[in-house]
């Protein structure tokens, strides 16, 4: 007899997954971005990086970019934004 292994998907992620550890303030962080290069996005990435620095205290903000939307990033963004950033976001405009 053959068996059939059915999940639920809504049961929640596996705890062996990873789990980012998280900040406790933005208060002298600083925060990289990687712009994919669509549309607007790098509008609002300026944007955020004047309320980030001037309403919650980030220290720096880094913007690095792809070349275009379907290819990584260069590993060399990667290994900058790891080694100076403390929060890194990737984005997606329109």
């Amino acid at each position: 007899m053959n068996m059939t292994e059915i999940f639920d998907p809504r049961s929640g992620p596996d705890s062996t997954f990873y789990k980012p550890s998280g900040v406790e303030s933005l208060t002298g962080k600083v925060v990289g971005f990687i712009d994919n290069t669509k549309p607007n996005f790098n509008h609002l990435v300026d944007d955020l990086a004047d309320v980030l620095i001037s309403n919650y205290g980030v220290k720096k903000v880094l913007k690095r970019g792809k070349r275009v939307q379907s290819v990584p990033a260069p590993e060399a963004v990667y290994a900058e934004l790891e080694a100076d950033a403390d929060i890194v976001i990737t984005g997606s405009g329109d």
